[in-house]
């Protein structure tokens, strides 16, 4: 896939510090909706991240839409943690925070629910191994290792379980730069660790890409949280929560919620590909035109396009990336490639490579080795450019090499998945599914040596 080589701008929506010394009495004091709706978020894979330089998720999408349909514009402030955005909210610094606030007592003189509702559990991760039986019920964790990151609340939940079953449960508590709970998942997924525990939005979320694990035992009672608004304000609430009470905004919430927790996102698996014609694909002609533009072996090219799409020019992710080179509509339009023709074979070859360019250009200076650069390209056509960078000063800052992509670059990546990181002073675009961009990288990396041992340049 790939975006825009822009940063979080999206049609009505900013980004900041501040909103020029404006408060929520002086957007909101007369009970109307403001010209600029600010809202509190935090990053996360559910509710708000940028995606190849796009701004995505469930909570950002939702009250998106809100903002669009009111004819607002709105602003977002991302908070470090919850009790930073309660702050932001108290403070009037914000209007709203569009993320998900526990209902508890502690609260509820300072807070309204609103939004939608859900219900947060911590769950067992677990494969699902033909012939071996299932844990069914927490009664049957003692005996069994359990990994999870050390410090957190998954640690402590595990300990008080553990106590409550009357111990046996082997306990992993792992501290590293690089694991957390989405790395953790993957490492059930693919039997590097037997268990984690997380919570089940982002077990749901985890599950679209490894769709062979179990996540159906409970590990804690559900907790219910919803946005909020200050009490000040509630009124606010229930605009949002009129607006919610709609069959269209019902049907569009559920579409939402099955692109984020439903839709799969698993990367292409594995395929065999018969090289024995001397050919890579039907489209080795056009990937030999076009990169003998960029000064690149056509076959890593080739390598990219098979990673991507499988050589589908009709291929279509859950992210709205299209056609061979899986452009995003958004990077699309910026190069002045019709939607219509997104799925033509030729123009998606020749759009990723003015974007490969650009991309070149833009990597040159801090990396000025070409081949090594090839890889930071990738990296960014698959992650975005804004989290390349981020990683490049995290890499630089925690004394690994910013212009080299394997164990630096690609460690620093890693780490954008882990909130000490990506609420570093230095990163600028917060939350990364780190693993997918490197693996992405690795993979494209495996096809190109393939594909030079077999095809002739």
């Amino acid at each position: 896939m790939a975006t825009v080589l822009t940063a979080i701008g999206a049609a009505g929506v900013s980004c900041g510090k501040n909103d020029g010394g404006s408060t929520s009495a002086d957007r909101l004091g007369a009970n109307t909706l403001p010209d600029t709706l600010v809202i509190a978020t935090l990053y996360s894979p559910s509710s708000y991240f940028i995606y190849r330089d796009e701004p995505m998720g469930y909570d950002y999408n939702l009250i998106h839409r809100f903002a669009e349909e009111k004819g607002l514009e709105l602003k977002i402030e991302v908070a470090p943690s919850v009790h930073r955005a309660i702050e932001m909210l108290d403070s009037e610094r914000v209007d709203l925070i569009a993320y998900e606030i526990p209902e508890i007592t502690e609260y509820k003189d300072r807070l309204v629910p609103c939004g939608p509702r859900s219900e947060t559990h911590q769950v067992l991760v677990q494969p699902k191994i033909e012939g071996k039986a299932q844990i069914t019920d927490v009664t049957d964790l003692p005996g069994h290792e359990i990994a999870v990151e050390d410090g957190t609340k998954y640690l402590y939940r595990l300990e008080n379980l553990d106590e409550e079953l009357g111990g046996g449960i082997i306990i992993n508590a792992i501290n590293t730069d690089t694991i957390d709970a989405d790395a953790l998942i993957e490492m059930v997924a693919e039997r590097k660790v037997p268990l984690t525990i997380v919570d089940n939005d982002i077990a749901q979320i985890n599950a679209t890409y490894f769709p062979t694990l179990d996540i159906s035992v409970d590990v804690s009672f559900p907790q219910a949280s919803a946005w909020a608004v200050s009490t000040k304000y509630a009124w606010l609430g229930d605009s949002i929560d009129a607006w919610l009470d709609t069959d269209e905004t019902r049907a569009a919430s559920a579409e939402l919620h099955k692109r984020y927790f439903e839709q799969a996102k698993a990367p292409q698996v594995a395929m065999s590909l018969d090289l024995s014609d001397g050919q890579i694909s039907k489209y080795d002609n056009w990937f030999k035109k076009y990169a003998s533009r960029i000064g690149w072996d056509w076959r890593l090219l080739a390598s990219q396009s098979f990673q991507e799409s499988r050589f589908n020019p009709k291929a279509k992710s859950w992210a709205g990336a299209r056609g061979l080179m899986q452009l995003m509509p958004r990077t699309a339009k910026a190069y002045n490639l019709p939607i219509k023709k997104m799925n033509d074979p030729e123009a998606s070859i020749a759009t990723s490579v003015k974007m490969i360019d650009d991309l070149d250009k833009m990597l040159m200076k801090k990396v000025p080795d070409d081949r090594e650069r090839q890889k930071f390209i990738l990296a960014c056509y698959n992650g975005g450019i804004g989290h390349v960078t981020d990683a490049m000063a995290l890499a630089e800052k925690y004394g690994m090499d910013p212009t080299k992509w394997d164990d630096n670059v690609e460690k620093a990546v890693l780490m954008k998945s882990n909130p000490e990181y990506y609420n570093d002073p230095v990163v600028k675009y917060g939350y990364m599914r780190g693993r997918e961009t490197a693996g992405y990288v690795d993979r494209i990396m495996k096809y190109y040596d393939r594909f030079k041992r077999e095809i002739p340049a």
